[in-house]
């Protein structure tokens, strides 16, 4: 299966939020910078970054635009819309499914951003957690998000100071609980999941001294999402935007911590004599096929059917036989300075 690999960024702020500070401009550079090909810029309750002419091919990089969605608590990332989306953000009531229809109203598709975020009280960081489960119509959600994980450890000054001079060090890949959630999802229906960044390029004061938490030259070399499409993205900005939608929303992805090793090359199919499906695909089982995984480096690559691991093997590749319906995702995890630390999370294959 042919497949084109673009790896992007997905949930990040500019100047256009009352919250972020840095340009379009310089958060381009920085994605130039580290070899990222495309953004999805969700500044809240604002599509002005798009109105300003700043959805476009920039160079290698392509700005696509959307909105994060933010009341009090359940954020939403919201893409492929034409207007705002317009919630109060001190607002503690306001009904997600609401907004979510809102969305599809406008043809448009939407994530389920942070779902398990906590925040941290040592730094008087709110919590923003997705609280209404029983909403429906979303596309997917986050699964692993940088500043979920990243905020996670910051429970005395050392691991501070260490998380945020060595920040991939302390990253301990998506939470059990939302992994759970998802494959508990995924058993009654598709919902894709997605890496996210939330970076705001946050300045933070200590002892007088003004620090930014993170600039993205830094923030880029983290959590990315990888959109795999069936023909080369063409250089037409809005065709272009309309392909990786397409394949993101059809859940044709996967998320990888790539400071340590690149993931461009990682591979899940399942096929028989007649069929191939990779993620995202439904696969129609008739008695056994075979899943296959590639990773473009040695790793522990874990397969799981179901919620639940059904093998695993040490190497660039594995070969499984399936024999039962289900939903089978991988993770793979790589050995750096004697660890083995979270890099990539599928989406998954359904086999009906």
């Amino acid at each position: 299966m042919n497949l084109y690999d673009y790896a992007g960024v997905i949930h990040l702020h500019s100047s256009y939020s009352h919250d972020g500070r840095t340009p379009v401009e310089k958060i381009v550079r920085a994605a130039q910078a580290n070899g990222i090909d495309f953004l999805m810029l969700t500044d809240h309750s604002t599509l002005a970054a798009r109105r300003n002419g700043y959805e476009r091919w920039h160079g290698c990089v392509l700005l696509i635009v959307g909105q994060e969605i933010s009341p009090r608590f359940n954020h939403y990332l919201a893409f492929g819309i034409d207007e705002e989306v317009i919630v109060n953000e001190d607002d503690t009531n306001a009904k997600p499914q609401d907004y979510i229809d809102r969305v599809i109203q406008q043809g448009g598709s939407g994530f389920i951003a942070h779902p398990d975020h906590e925040g941290t009280s040592m730094f008087h960081v709110k919590h923003f957690p997705w609280k209404d489960w029983s909403v429906s119509g979303f596309t997917g959600m986050g699964v692993w998000d940088f500043m979920t994980d990243w905020q996670g450890m910051l429970r005395s000054i050392p691991r501070a100071l260490a998380g945020y001079f060595f920040p991939a060090y302390v990253l301990q890949g998506p939470r059990e609980d939302t992994l759970k959630r998802w494959d508990d999802l995924n058993a009654r229906g598709r919902v894709v999941g997605i890496g996210e960044l939330d970076n705001h390029d946050t300045p933070y004061r200590i002892g007088g001294i003004t620090i930014s938490v993170f600039p993205f030259q830094k923030a880029f070399r983290f959590i990315r999402t990888h959109i795999l499409v069936d023909t080369p993205l063409s250089g037409e900005t809005g065709q272009d935007i309309r392909t990786l939608l397409t394949a993101l929303n059809r859940g044709c992805a996967y998320i990888a911590m790539e400071y340590f090793h690149d993931a461009k090359g990682f591979s899940l199919t399942i096929d028989d004599p007649d069929q191939v499906a990779t993620m995202g695909d439904e696969f129609s089982l008739h008695e056994k096929a075979v899943l296959r995984v590639t990773i473009p480096d040695n790793g522990n690559i874990r397969v799981i059917n179901n919620g639940r691991l059904c093998c695993q093997a040490f190497g660039t590749s594995i070969a499984h036989t399936v024999s039962r319906k289900g939903v089978y995702r991988v993770e793979v995890y790589a050995k750096v300075w004697g660890k083995y630390r979270p890099w990539i999370f599928s989406n998954p294959v359904y086999v009906r």
